[in-house]
């Protein structure tokens, strides 16, 4: 079991004893590894290497099931997901949001998705990542104190009162080239955010191709409803670009999120999808 102790501000002593329990029932040898941010990704190889499980639990957010995924993209073992991030995108995506008790029993079991993993500046992604307003929005979240559901939504405040001017985008993708000026690029391989808005209706998680997402017009009412989940995006505002590889350069440093997590500014992103990488359970 893999347990990040911070994010979401959620105490993952629960998770921990029911997944033990669990394992106890399954007649599984339980062992945990909780994620301190230094060198968690080669530990957690050590670890496989050294007792070749039959599953990794994750109980965290989309940054933690990146990481399991990412240590484990040479090995053929099964991810079974416990939610415990402060949106739990891929987790709404997957439709894992239910009790603890009922996502142990899909996460120990056989049922699983082979998932597409995006490789964007040799970062990978399960999910969703953007250049603009979002990570920004992420950036500040980072760095306050408060976490959980309260502190995004104070960061949510915090970065629309900074909202930044619009950058301007080059895009190489599908043999074509785009201009465009925007607040926001989304690199989606899935449909939602963890507030269950639609930001790619295209989006499939296991179909080879990525979509970049182009919101042109996304003034500051739009982004705190698309942030909070009460709104389906205007199609009239919106470009969608659906590839398996492309190039994003812009005029500015912008910043630059990957599944929930802050990777500082960029000012040109290399993109491209490696085929059903990651095996998920499901229901």
């Amino acid at each position: 079991m893999i347990s990040n102790p911070v994010s979401g501000g959620i105490d993952k002593s629960e998770f921990i004893e029911a997944t033990a329990l669990f394992a106890a029932k399954e007649n599984l040898n339980f062992i945990l590894y909780e994620t301190s941010g230094t060198n968690d990704i080669l530990k957690i190889q050590e670890l496989y290497a050294a007792f070749k499980p039959e599953r990794i639990i994750v109980a965290g957010g989309d940054g933690t099931i990146k990481m399991a995924s990412e240590a484990m993209e040479e090995e053929d073992v099964i991810l079974g997901i416990l939610p415990a991030g402060s949106a739990n995108g891929l987790a709404v995506e997957l439709n894992l949001i239910k009790t603890l008790d009922e996502n142990l029993i899909i996460a120990f079991h056989n049922n699983f998705m082979e998932v597409d993993m995006v490789v964007i500046n040799g970062k990978r992604s399960l999910h969703l990542s953007d250049i603009g307003l979002n990570a920004e929005l992420i950036k500040n979240y980072e760095n306050s104190a408060i976490h959980g559901r309260w502190g995004y939504a104070l960061q949510v405040f915090n970065t629309l009162i900074g909202k930044e001017e619009l950058f301007e985008a080059i895009i190489s993708a599908n043999n074509a080239v785009i201009e465009c000026e925007a607040h926001m690029i989304v690199i989606a391989n899935a449909q939602k955010y963890g507030t269950g808005v639609v930001i790619n209706p295209h989006g499939v998680l296991d179909d080879g191709k990525f979509e970049l997402i182009i919101l042109k017009n996304l003034d500051l009412m739009v982004f705190g409803k698309i942030v909070s989940g009460n709104m389906p995006l205007d199609p009239k505002e919106v470009l969608i670009i659906s590839t398996d590889k492309a190039t994003i350069k812009t005029n500015i440093p912008v910043s630059f999120q990957i599944d929930g997590e802050f990777c500082g500014a960029e000012t040109e992103l290399n993109i491209e999808i490696l085929s059903k990488k990651t095996k998920i359970a499901i229901p």
